[in-house]
């Protein structure tokens, strides 16, 4: 899920101005950091790199001043959760998402932290992808993108495997390099649309050998911990999940409530329709359920904002885009309808506080630019900034009873 910030978009998103505003707004340029740092020079090798190369690009942002924000992760409920990744350079924020989930809830029935493989999940939804793509001949979207609870169709189809047995890396990285398959994966599925070429078999075997190539191949048996499993085994007997003990939420007033719908969006290519759509109050409801009873919460949503920032850390709704006392359903649905909302990243809630009346929530984020701040792989974002901009969340059956108690007679 990439979104280049452009800045005439950001600006024609921006509503509410008055001569009131008590926030102001700036063009700021960033230095290089986590990714180009990083994650470019593990990709390109000490010989090949150039921090040089790094061209900062002016971005509108919220003057964020000498405010004093929570970001003291001591300072939170914390909710059990495994360390902080990154997804490297890839568009696989919504598996990291999903993965880093899963491994919250294994943690929360086992007592055991186990490091799942994000790039199982990814291998078998490429090949899903490929195959949707043939079935509808050529009327899939292609992009790296996808929503997170596709984790819970890859796990019911293919199951799950540990880092360990499927780290997804090759020629000696340490950070995932997709582009190059990406390029390649998306070439070949355009030559096959433009030349029907529509044999399923063919072009699935095709794309396995390319991701065998750029990722590895999955066994279908493995060890691990002195046991021998295949990846559903893993899921059942060791990591305890059950992907049908999941559920999916939405806000929008675009279909009726307490009802089932489509989430649309490119990178629900499946066009899944197992989003329950709720009111935004009780969207916000089941969130803080969830995470007020120790469960953690995979979501996804809008980053490319002016008050989100990564080297204050912060997700924040400035007032010169709209006061804090007008957030409601129709704020966030204009948002949605002209398309100033999308949905750009997946991130994890893995803790919560509350200040000012206010509920602030640590945010655990695969992205890049959640490494360059004091807190790696951590963000804070405003309960505002959640309400506005955040589209869907993935939750356990437990905590999201609130609703589908009153939803499913």
């Amino acid at each position: 899920m990439k979104k280049v910030l452009i800045s005439f978009v950001l600006l024609a998103c921006i509503s509410g101005l008055s001569a009131q505003t008590e926030d102001k707004g700036e063009f700021r340029t960033y230095p290089a950091g986590f990714y180009h740092k990083v994650i470019m020079r593990d990709i390109l090798g000490d010989d090949n790199y150039s921090l040089s190369d790094y061209k900062p690009v002016p971005a509108f942002k919220m003057d964020f001043g000498e405010r004093i924000y929570p970001v003291k992760i001591s300072e939170y409920t914390l909710i059990p959760h495994s360390e902080p990744v990154s997804q490297g350079n890839s568009g696989t924020c919504w598996a990291y998402s999903a993965t880093s989930f899963m491994e919250a809830e294994s943690y929360r029935i086992t007592k055991q932290k186990t490091k799942i493989s994000e790039m199982f999940t990814v291998y078998w939804e490429y090949v899903e992808r490929a195959q949707n793509f043939v079935q509808t001949k050529g009327d899939t979207f292609l992009g790296e993108g996808s929503e997170s609870n596709a984790i819970l169709r890859i796990m019911k189809n293919y199951g799950m495997m540990p880092y360990a047995a499927f780290s997804g890396l090759k020629n000696r990285l340490n950070y995932n390099d997709h582009s190059l398959f990406f390029d390649q994966y998306e070439s070949y599925l355009k030559y096959i649309k433009a030349n029907q070429l529509w044999d399923e078999k063919i072009v699935v075997d095709s794309v396995k050998r390319m991701l065998d190539y750029y990722i590895g191949t999955p066994s279908a048996e493995f060890e691990f911990e002195g046991k021998t499993y295949t990846s559903k085994s893993f899921m059942t007997d060791f990591l305890k999940l059950k992907p049908n003990d999941y559920f999916s939420f939405m806000s929008t007033k675009e279909f009726s409530y307490n009802a089932k719908h489509e989430l649309i969006e490119n990178d629900n290519w499946w066009h899944s329709k197992d989003y329950y759509n709720v009111s935004l109050d009780d969207f916000m409801l089941a969130l803080n359920n969830a995470v007020q009873n120790g469960f953690t919460v995979s979501l996804c949503g809008d980053v490319s904002e002016p008050g989100y920032d990564q080297i204050v850390e912060v997700a924040v709704i400035p007032s010169f885009d709209i006061p804090a006392e007008y957030i409601n359903e129709d704020s966030r649905q204009l948002r949605l309808s002209n398309n100033c909302t999308t949905d750009d990243h997946c991130i994890h809630i893995v803790g919560y506080k509350t200040e000012a009346d206010a509920v602030w929530y640590l945010i655990k984020d695969s992205g890049s630019g959640a490494f360059d701040g004091k807190n790696k792989g951590y963000r804070f974002y405003h309960e505002d900034y959640i309400k506005l901009k955040m589209m869907n969340l993935m939750m356990n059956v437990e905590p999201a009873r609130i609703l589908l108690d009153k939803i499913i007679k």
